[in-house]
C-alpha cells in the first residue's frame, strides 16, 4: 500500500469501498433524532432572523465547519440510515456572522420558551399581568 492509497482510503484489497461503520445504537439513534427535532425548531426560530445554519467545530481539520439548515438535517438523516456522514462541500466563502453555535441556537430556543411560559396566561390572572399587579 502506497500513502497514495492510505491517503484515499485504499485497504489494499483491490476495492476501493471501506467496510461499512457499525449500525448505530438504540441510544445514539435516540441521540440523533433528538437532534433532529432540536434543530427544526432552530431553524424555524433563527431563519427568519437570518441565520443561515450552524458552525460546527471540525475534529478532523480543527477548522470550522459553516453548515446550512438543510445540509445539517440531511447530515442528520444520513447519519441515522447510514451510521456516518459523507463528505460536503463548504459553502463558498461564508459569512461567519450568518450562522450560529449549536450551544447559542439551545440557549436561544430556550429563551425563549421560558418567555412563552411566563406570558402564558394563568388561571385568575390575565396575560401580561403578575399576580402582584392585583394588589392595592
Amino acid at each position: 500500500m502506497t500513502s497514495w492509497d492510505d491517503a484515499f482510503g485504499s485497504d489494499g484489497s483491490g476495492s476501493d469501498e471501506a467496510p461499512p461503520p457499525p449500525p448505530l445504537t438504540m441510544e445514539e439513534r435516540a441521540g440523533v433524532l433528538d437532534d433532529l427535532a432540536e434543530l427544526e425548531v432552530f431553524r424555524t426560530l433563527l431563519e427568519p432572523t437570518g441565520v443561515k445554519g450552524i458552525v460546527v467545530d471540525c475534529p478532523d481539520c480543527d477548522e470550522e465547519h459553516h453548515v446550512d439548515w438543510a445540509l445539517m438535517q440531511a447530515n442528520l438523516r444520513q447519519l441515522l440510515d447510514e451510521g456516518q456522514t459523507g463528505r460536503h462541500e463548504p459553502p463558498f466563502d461564508p459569512d461567519p456572522d450568518d450562522y450560529v453555535s449549536w450551544d447559542y441556537a439551545s440557549g436561544y430556543a430556550d429563551g425563549v420558551a421560558a418567555r412563552a411560559e411566563a406570558e402564558e396566561p394563568r388561571e385568575g390572572h390575565p396575560p401580561g399581568r403578575h399576580a402582584r399587579d392585583d394588589q392595592p
